[in-house]
């Protein structure tokens, strides 16, 4: 075959360090909207981006040309300069160290597109971590909960 085809969609999660609340708008829609610059100027598509106070959402393509762990390091440490010159109460700012990326099924990336768009009203009723637990449990993901929270 002379031509390499690729078409992962990847569904991409992680929180503020410590998950303290710090994405809140005005912020929260020019921090979205970042994320997805750098995913786009990495050629990896960004389809959804949203969140919640404390944590990330990302829905895009990965690139055949990027690593998953160099988009996730490169989205992560942009966006978290980025946000400490948005004013003093971001200068502490830092993402958590690890981070949850997920394979999609083509036939299911409007179901996660919807899922990404009703964060705050899932959230009224769900934390980070149980919310969290549950996308591990339903990709099937074996975990420690002593190391998934720092």
């Amino acid at each position: 075959m002379s031509q390499s085809l690729v078409k992962n969609y990847l569904h991409i999660v992680f929180s503020t360090k410590h998950r303290v609340h710090l994405i809140h708008p005005p912020i929260e829609s020019e921090l979205h909207a970042y994320l997805g610059g750098i995913c786009k100027n990495l050629e990896c598509h960004p389809i959804k981006i949203g969140g919640y106070t404390d944590h990330i959402h990302i829905l895009c393509m990965l690139s055949k040309k990027i690593r998953l762990m160099d988009l996730i390091e490169e989205v992560k440490s942009h966006s978290s300069k980025w946000m400490k010159t948005k004013g003093d109460e971001y200068k502490n700012f830092y993402w958590q160290d690890g981070y949850g990326a997920f394979s999609v099924n083509p036939s299911e990336v409007d179901i996660v597109i919807n899922y990404i768009t009703n964060q705050k009203k899932h959230h009224d009723k769900k934390t980070f971590q149980d919310e969290y637990r549950g996308i591990l449990n339903k990709y099937k993901v074996e975990f420690d909960e002593r190391y998934v929270w720092d």
